[in-house]
């Protein structure tokens, strides 16, 4: 498992359905070593901070093995490293066998996995087409947030190391399909349950599960 590329961008004004937009979904990739704070990498910064960035979305993670089905989705169109807006383009890790939690070491620094990412209008804006963010969910390569346990310094070609796996096991891929299914079974209550039980699951993530509980025990 290692980071394939890092990536970061200022925001930026773009023109979307005539209106000024303000995103810095544009990242590029860096070449040399960058601090890993608390809330983001250096020298990348979020412009809508109530949905992007902060303590429990401090770094996004793209596996570059689904850039792949994307070619293969969206013929004929360029996808340079980083268009889905990712921090970290990773190798090794996928959603199905990452889960709420999992700690790991990148570079210098420590990080915990959160939550998957959930598309917003964006995601449209960097790919000309608003169809992308229902697409992007759909296919269930949504990539995942860490939270920085510990400061340091990460680069290009860094090795993303386990140092714990959660418990708890609730995987990225089904936290995305609990998320959008419109009916919980008996399997998803217990999914849902434990899920609970992750310490690193953010507290939004976690009323929005109880409430699904609550509404399906109704």
């Amino acid at each position: 498992m290692k980071v394939i590329s890092v990536n970061t961008g200022l925001p930026r004004e773009v023109m979307w359905h005539g209106n000024r937009v303000l995103t810095a979904i544009y990242k590029q990739p860096v070449k040399d070593r960058v601090a890993l704070r608390k809330t983001n990498l250096e020298g990348d910064r979020q412009a809508d901070l109530s949905v992007h960035g902060g303590e429990h979305k401090a770094v996004y993670c793209y596996p570059a093995e689904h850039y792949d089905y994307w070619k293969q989705e969206l013929a004929g169109r360029d996808l340079p490293i980083a268009i889905f807006g990712e921090n970290f383009t990773s190798a090794g890790l996928l959603e199905n066998s990452v889960h709420v939690g999992d700690m790991f070491t990148v570079g210098s620094a420590e990080v915990v996995v959160t939550q998957p990412r959930l598309p917003c209008y964006k995601l449209g804006i960097r790919f000309g087409s608003d169809e992308m963010v229902r697409r992007f969910l759909a296919s269930g390569r949504t990539g995942f947030y860490f939270a920085v346990t510990r400061e340091g310094e990460v680069g290009t070609a860094d090795e993303i190391k386990s140092i714990s796996q959660e418990p708890n096991a609730v995987s990225i891929s089904e936290i995305t399909r609990l998320y959008v299914a419109k009916r919980f079974t008996e399997d998803d209550m217990g999914s849902a349950r434990r899920a609970l039980r992750v310490a690193a699951l953010p507290e939004g993530w976690k009323e929005y599960f109880q409430e699904r509980l609550r509404t399906t025990n109704a």
